[in-house]
């Protein structure tokens, strides 16, 4: 039997409605983020800094340990 009330699904004009606000979105955060950085508050990400750490760490310890 078929019912024909309201599906779940979106219509497509609704959906190209979305999908075109979540990339106004994603290009506006990247402008910011572009203009953050030009002015110089560009920062470097914790796991970059911590592999850095440990890749000092273990390079030094390389050197005492197998020299």
């Amino acid at each position: 039997m078929t019912t024909s009330g309201p599906s779940d699904r979106s219509e497509p004009s609704e959906r190209g409605a979305e999908r075109q606000n979540w990339v106004e979105r994603r290009r506006e955060k990247i402008r910011a983020e572009i203009d953050r950085n030009r002015r110089g508050e560009y920062t470097v990400p914790t796991w970059v800094l911590a592999l850095a750490l440990a890749l000092i760490v273990g390079g030094w310890l390389a050197l005492i340990f197998l020299a």
